[in-house]
């Protein structure tokens, strides 16, 4: 094995493999499992990746690090303004538009903590406070510590590890918009906080002997939106500080040498800006540091005051977890493994990252054009719609209808500062979020977003890349550069799957219309929902590129991935499946329902074995990919073609084998996508799943709970029993559904909106007379 750089610490690492193992068993013993909700949340979940080279799909080039959840494990509150959070990552993936994380667990070494940012963007987020025991500018001490795995704690509002290295424990917790952190030092004089701004930089300001305010430095939207101004006060007085200039924390060992540092110094500016502050401590004694984000020092410092006026960090911890208690509790499992609660309970916390809160009513914030105002409700900052608004936003409907509605306001004001509604990627799924809000009854004014979701539909000006080609021809071309080069080529316009987004957006839209009265809009927008069509070949049964002149795109293989030629982030296996508001006509252009079992079939059987690189891809069952979002939806579509029983096996395949089961346990099949890859095992455990989110149906899968029980967001509650479940005994043998016989593989939300009972028998063998008449097949645009 290469030792060098960022593998060192992989080399060092994998001599602890078998005892993190033995760790993360032990938190799955009955007699250690806690009753409450809230206490089976471990916010590890997310931070490791598959281990598994048959489950793991992408091979990337030797020394890369494999993509995990990219969660956090930091202390934050649901849909958090900042968050509290250990900062490990000491690799950068081999592209610069790596997405960034604060961790990663299979790193051994820590290189600091951070107040600020939300679980998001919480690599970005700065500043960086780093505790450490010695002479930190030279080596052998530098900034970075081992950490005990044994002595790593995570729960939903709290975050503890204790460094080797210095002997120091470092613990967090959060209020909504401040962070909290405690720091227990040895006996010694030579205790040190570092303060580090990295690459980006910005200001450092050192304010009598308790205080550090700054300004981090940034371009991204964010940046503005959440505040680059920060305070950071502390509990006790600084011995000394200084301030220095070059980044100390950089996990390959260097110190900064003294050249580095200015003692005495108060202010600094600029990249690598930094402060240290100097400290002498009896053995078990702490140093508290509250932290502040906002538009100025000033916001920061009310927010301070406002949150965190003392230092009662065990109170605020306490708030933190009931914060998180009243929300996990509204559902209440039994049955399955102590594991699989576990897992259930970590993927529900990881579901509500996102979107994240802005501003409470009456609080100010940025708006989208860059101007401060009061909120008039609780603002949130926009939804990643390509990612959650899949499935994460249907659960939201489910639970927290009241800040749904906030949601849509917001989105619907951020729409009136810029012009057009938010979207993100290549689709624009903005109209999944209003629609199915309205068919699960949240109130809200539809006709005002309408105005905004036609606009970015029909405006070539919008948002909606090659929208004019699109609506003209009704397919996006791409052009095949020189070479018609090896995947994963970035280049090209990604037709093929960007047509197939836009139809389902069509749909959409062209049902939104309908029920607001627009007849020509609900028209038009119904037969460019039929586009997906235009780029399916039915001479070879895939989705493929077209070039402007209609001619299909040739040296086409299936099985490789692209990133933005024909294709977005997959495969044109994983792009195939990609119209889920007309499964039937998928299924028709197939050749019909045995054609398009077999085709399924194949999809879940051939080996993932393409020539290029796909990052984004993995987490695999054959050609399935349920690390991305493109085909997650595909183990349900047996439901529509007379198989639900294959959709039964294959949802408890994916459970078991793509979420926690490398070394670790908290393994995720690719990036959440912030809740998107955690809100489909959440739902999916329960039973069901929202193929299409702008529809009111949901397909039934196979639970893995003997009970559950739902309370939704107006009350009522859904309850789930799986009577004679088990490991083996996967497949739906009947159901009933308030008491009446259910032969749907599939149900409505106006079915379960007022409070229902679903009671399915399970057994170990498929019931293919079950929910397998074309009669009970869910709805679909078009008909056989």
């Amino acid at each position: 094995m290469d030792c060098t750089h960022w593998k060192i610490a992989a080399c060092r690492h994998a001599t602890h493999m078998t005892s993190i193992g033995i760790i993360a068993l032990a938190a799955w013993t009955p007699a250690a499992r806690a009753q409450a909700p809230v206490d089976r949340a471990n916010p590890l979940v997310g931070t490791a990746p598959l281990d598994r080279p048959e489950w793991i799909g992408n091979a990337p080039p030797a020394g890369e690090p494999l993509y995990s959840g990219m969660t956090s494990p930091g202390a934050r509150l649901p849909h958090s303004s900042v968050e509290a959070a250990p900062v490990n990552v000491n690799v950068e993936l081999s592209y610069p538009w790596g997405v960034p994380t604060p961790y990663y667990y299979t790193n051994p070494t820590m290189i600091g903590f951070t107040g600020g940012g939300g679980p998001t963007y919480g690599a970005r987020a700065q500043p960086i406070l780093m505790p450490v025991v010695g002479d930190w500018t030279v080596p052998p001490v530098y900034t970075e510590a081992y950490y005990d795995k044994a002595q790593e704690t995570a729960s939903p509002g709290y975050y503890s590890v204790f460094l080797n290295s210095f002997q120091t424990r470092a613990e967090l917790t959060a209020t909504q918009w401040t962070s909290l952190m405690r720091f227990t030092f040895p006996e010694t004089r030579r205790a040190h906080l570092i303060l580090n701004l990295s690459g980006r930089g910005g200001t450092v300001e050192i304010v009598g002997d308790h205080v550090v305010r700054g300004m981090a430095a940034g371009p991204r939207e964010e940046d503005v939106r959440d505040g680059r101004y920060f305070v950071a006060e502390f509990s006790r007085p600084f011995a000394t500080h200084g301030t220095f200039r070059k980044a100390p924390g950089t996990n390959r060992g260097y110190g900064i040498g003294d050249k580095d540092v200015q003692p005495g110094a108060e202010r600094i500016e600029g990249q690598f800006a930094g402060a240290y502050l100097d400290f002498a401590t009896r053995k078990g004694e702490a140093v508290l540091v509250k932290m502040a984000h906002g538009t100025s020092y000033a916001e920061a410092e009310q927010r301070l005051r406002a949150e965190s006026p003392g230092w009662d960090f065990d109170g605020v911890r306490a708030n933190a977890r009931a914060a998180w208690a009243g929300l996990l509790d509204r559902v209440q499992v039994s049955g399955g493994t102590p594991k699989q609660q576990m897992l259930f309970y970590s993927t529900l916390f990881q579901s509500f990252a996102s979107p994240r809160l802005v501003a409470r009513k009456g609080e100010r914030f940025t708006d989208a054009k860059g101007q401060v105002q009061a909120a008039g409700y609780d603002r949130y900052g926009p939804v990643p719609f390509w990612d959650t608004g899949r499935n994460q936003i249907v659960l939201l409907e489910l639970m927290e209808p009241e800040v749904v509605q906030d949601i849509m306001r917001s989105e619907l004001d951020m729409a009136r500062e810029r012009g057009f509604m938010n979207t993100s990627f290549h689709g624009d799924n903005a109209v999944f979020l209003y629609l199915g809000a309205m068919k699960r009854g949240i109130a809200f004014d539809y006709a005002a977003a309408y105005e905004y979701l036609r606009r970015n539909a029909t405006d070539p000006k919008g948002p909606r890349d090659y929208l004019a080609e699109y609506d003209r021809q009704g397919w996006i071309a791409d052009e095949v550069p020189p070479g018609n080069p090896s995947p994963p080529y970035a280049g090209g316009k990604a037709g093929a799957a960007t047509t197939l987004e836009y139809a389902w957006d069509d749909a959409a839209m062209a049902d939104l219309a309908a029920r607001l009265g627009h007849k020509d809009d609900a028209a038009r927008f119904a037969r460019r929902a039929l586009n997906y069509r235009n780029v399916f070949d039915p001479t070879i049964g895939f989705v493929r590129g077209r070039t402007a002149d209609g001619k299909w795109i040739t040296r086409f293989d299936p099985a490789e991935p692209y990133y933005n030629f024909m294709m977005k982030e997959a495969s044109g296996w994983s792009t195939l499946w990609l119209a889920p508001q007309d499964v039937q006509g998928m299924i028709n252009e197939l050749g019909g329902r045995a054609a398009f079992n077999a085709k399924l079939d194949a999809f879940f059987a051939t080996p993932y074995a393409p020539k290029g690189i796909c990052r984004d891809c993995t987490g695999v069952i054959g050609q399935f990919v349920q690390g991305n979002q493109p085909d997650q939806h595909a183990p349900y579509l047996y439901a529509w073609s007379g198989q639900p029983w294959k959709t039964q096996a294959l949802v408890r395949q994916v459970l078991e084998q793509l979420y926690g089961s490398d070394a670790s346990g908290y393994g995720y099949p690719g990036m959440d996508d912030q809740g998107a890859t955690s809100s489909w095992y959440v739902m999916s455990a329960l039973g069901f799943y929202p193929v299409d989110p702008s529809s009111d149906v949901y397909v039934l899968g196979s639970p893995i709970f003997d009970q559950s029980t739902l309370k939704m967001g107006n009350g009522k509650v859904l309850e789930i029993v799986a009577r004679n479940n088990s490991a083996a005994n996967r497949y739906i043998q009947s159901a009933t559904l308030n008491g009446r016989p259910w032969t749907r593989p599939w149900f409505r939300h106006a079915d379960v909106a007022n409070g229902a009972r679903l009671v399915l028998t399970m057994g170990p063998k498929p019931n293919p007379a079950w929910g397998s008449s074309p009669a009970d097949a869910p709805p679909s645009l078009s008909r056989p």
